[in-house]
């Protein structure tokens, strides 16, 4: 489809802290953070026109300068250090958050009504840290109002900022504080260090972890060259497919305590080992929350994630079944968190790595509070969330009205209309 014909009226600002931080502050990153440094989170709220009615744009920017504030490293910008070995930090120097206004002419309902998650895109920002590293903005947000007198909300957020709980968390803040509430500032800014008192590092690394791959330097141009066209893809599995889909594969006494995530992940691996034929995933990275990190006394900012690997080892996953793979996620998985982190210290924070494609991936966000955003009281009618990568599966809550659960894709656009096929054949599902 034509980008004009679907958004118009493009307008760009800025918005930074109402008082200025200071000359000296800087954010330091942590290993963790720096890994995910290429791959960039994109959420998408859409609210009702009751939820937005009468509304303007300085009335969302507003309460913004007040945030920021309070979580000042979102206005900064990327500096390296000089006597640091090149190492990547941020200076916040209010640089600010990028806004962007847009209008479209379809109404909400005959938006969501093309089922076409590439349209998505259009609503928010696409963003990529660099060529000019130190003048880019780590954070975009893009309102787009429709003729229906809805509005979405588009967040684009620069991984190496936090995850997508960090994300949600920075969004949901700033509509708390729009609603009037208010909130203490050292719950936004504990200071972080590279210590990992939590994490101590292991042995010295001889080999790359399986969850992610090297990739060339990218100086300053932070961003991921793929080899072949990338398709977003999403899909709704309502409570009463997925119970029907886990009481088939699991039966009805062990239903019950079974993960839905776990039985998504391997139907989805199963599915698309069927779809690449002879290049089988027989390795795929699981993502999911790491629940030893508090985060309601820690910062917003924050790559507080578990990363694992699963193996099936002397199995052709395609002729597999799911029972098989999903209880190979649930108790066969290999954490590889703490190696990740110690060999993005031991080269100082300077390599490049993929992880979200580096193998299949999995990433569970059934615990990310989308729903948490609202606006007047009023709940989003639908929210999602994506990530930047090849071959990433995230599975998130559905609608609280629907229920069941969201999963989005980003596959090479070779695989879409195969694994569609598969799923309606397994799922009855597309």
């Amino acid at each position: 489809m034509d980008v004009e014909k679907l958004i118009s009226d493009v307008k760009l600002s800025s918005v930074v802290p109402a008082k200025i931080t200071g000359a000296d502050k800087v954010h330091e990153f942590t290993n963790m953070d720096l890994v995910m440094k290429l791959h960039y989170i994109k959420g998408l709220y859409f609210f009702n026109s009751d939820a937005v009615e009468g509304l303007n744009i300085y009335d969302f920017k507003k309460p913004m300068f007040h945030f920021l504030e309070l979580y000042y490293e979102a206005s900064g910008r990327i500096r390296r250090s000089e006597d640091g070995g090149g190492r990547s930090f941020i200076k916040c120097n209010d640089g600010g958050v990028r806004i962007i206004e847009a209008k479209s002419s379809k109404t909400i309902e005959k938006w969501l009504a093309m089922n076409d998650s590439s349209v998505n895109d259009q609503l928010v920002y696409d963003q990529v840290l660099g060529p000019e590293l130190g003048f880019a903005p780590l954070v975009f947000i893009q309102f787009t109002w429709f003729k229906c007198g809805g509005m979405s909300i588009g967040l684009s957020w620069a991984h190496v900022l936090g995850d997508v709980f960090s994300a949600s968390k920075f969004i949901n803040i700033w509509a708390q504080i729009m609603a009037g509430h208010q909130l203490p500032p050292q719950s936004l800014n504990n200071s972080r260090t590279n210590k990992f008192i939590n994490n101590p590092l292991l042995s010295t690394v001889e080999n790359l972890p399986y969850s992610i791959k090297r990739v060339d330097p990218v100086g300053d141009h932070w961003r991921i060259t793929n080899t072949c066209k990338m398709i977003s893809h999403s899909f709704h599995i309502t409570e009463k497919q997925l119970n029907q889909h886990i009481s088939k594969i699991f039966g009805p006494k062990q239903s019950a305590k079974v993960k839905p995530f776990d039985v998504i992940s391997a139907t989805m691996w199963k599915i698309l080992a069927k779809v690449r034929g002879n290049q089988q995933p027989g390795i795929v990275t699981i993502i999911r929350r790491d629940n030893s990190c508090d985060r309601e006394i820690t910062q917003v900012s924050n790559n507080g994630q578990v990363i694992s690997i699963v193996e099936a080892i002397n199995v052709k996953v395609s002729k597999s079944n799911v029972l098989e793979l999903a209880k190979l996620i649930a108790e066969k998985s290999v954490d590889e968190t703490k190696v990740v982190e110690e060999l993005m210290e031991k080269e100082n924070g300077t390599l490049d790595f993929v992880v979200y494609g580096a193998n299949l991936t999995f990433v569970n966000l059934e615990e990310a509070n989308i729903y948490g955003f609202e606006l007047r009281g009023k709940k989003p009618i639908f929210a999602s969330y994506n990530i930047s990568g090849v071959g990433v599966v995230l599975v998130l809550a559905g609608p609280e009205n629907l229920n069941g659960r969201i999963v989005n894709l980003v596959l090479p656009e070779d695989q879409i209309e195969g694994f569609k096929y598969e799923l309606r054949e397994e799922l009855g599902v597309f």
